[in-house]
């Protein structure tokens, strides 16, 4: 693994002013991904993995605004950079494989067309040349009779087939970095995991570093490197996935692992994890947004978070570690 982290981003804090007030998303972000390495994001709903995404994209929606911190990929700081240079970045450099491909992909173009426009923008590739290099992206997924299903539009295929088409246009153009939205969503089990076995086996096989954003702690144990915890826009942990699964440090961490299903285990065995994700729109946040929840509060957790500090194996975010 290099040194010098491929994406390092730090003290990242973004906000969404919305009707019924601003949203505090993100609070003082920090994780660095490094060539090679698959890092997965998790946590629950409204963590903040899908906006720390779009933020490094340059994506966000125009109601969200970045009120600090850094992102630097390849020594460029993303967020100053003019929306030229990340036109430039996004789909060559970096790409991002969506939750939902119907909705991502356009619905009156051909899936062959929509791969072949990512490689004449940003591949190189001649508007004569690009047909038959969409089709050899199309075998790398492996969508059987590649030349018939170049000529289909998205309605015209499957949900896995979809999500298909989305990994050969993401990796079109051999990206350093490619971020996987909850890639899965709306799979049936067996498509998951040949979708995941193409994903990672694709991205090891070109050097790329992949960051999974999942809820699915399982699934981050299987394909992962390491494993990023966030919990109401904060990062609480970061540490090797098994490393993080023998010895986790921070208690909402802990309630995570006990509440994933185990092949072993029975559903009463599941244990729940207690409350719920705090308002993120009050005007008085708790400085550990994970306070109320948790049951080894102490009268320090109410100091402001300490940044992530090396436990162990790992970093955790923690005034009361396990």
């Amino acid at each position: 693994m290099s040194a010098v982290p491929l994406l390092s981003v730090s003290d990242l804090s973004v906000e969404f002013r919305t009707r019924s007030g601003i949203v505090k998303a993100l609070d003082r972000v920090d994780f660095d991904i490094h060539k090679g390495e698959v890092v997965a994001i998790v946590g629950e709903s409204g963590s903040g993995k899908s906006v720390t995404a779009y933020t490094v994209m340059g994506i966000l929606d125009a109601a969200g605004k970045v009120t600090s911190g850094q992102a630097v990929f390849g020594g460029i700081e993303l967020l100053d950079a003019p929306e030229h240079v990340l036109r430039e970045l996004r789909g060559r450099e970096m790409s991002m494989i969506f939750q939902n491909p119907r909705v991502a992909l356009n619905p009156i173009r051909r899936v062959g067309q929509q791969i072949a426009d990512v490689l004449i923008e940003h591949g190189g590739i001649t508007r004569a040349e690009a047909p038959k290099r969409a089709i050899e992206m199309l075998q790398k997924v492996r969508i059987p009779d590649p030349e018939r299903r170049a000529k289909a539009y998205p309605f015209e295929l499957s949900g896995g087939m979809c999500q298909r088409i989305m990994i050969a246009i993401a990796l079109a153009c051999a990206p350093k970095l490619l971020i996987a939205d909850e890639p899965t969503t709306g799979l049936d089990v067996t498509t998951q995991a040949v979708i995941m076995d193409l994903v990672t086996e694709l991205g090891r096989a070109q050097g790329m570093a992949t960051v999974l954003i999942t809820h699915d702690l399982g699934m981050a144990a299987e394909y992962c490197d390491r494993i990023v915890v966030m919990h109401a826009g904060h990062v609480v942990e970061s540490a090797p996935t098994a490393e993080l699964f023998r010895n986790p440090r921070h208690p909402y961490t802990a309630k995570l692992i006990a509440a994933t299903p185990k092949p072993t285990a029975s559903l009463a065995g599941l244990a729940s994890i207690p409350g719920s994700l705090p308002d993120l729109r009050a005007a008085e946040i708790p400085p550990c947004r994970y306070s109320l929840r948790c049951e080894r509060l102490l009268p320090t957790c109410s100091r402001p978070l300490p940044k992530l500090q090396r436990e162990e194996g790992g970093l955790v975010a923690c005034w009361n570690p396990l």
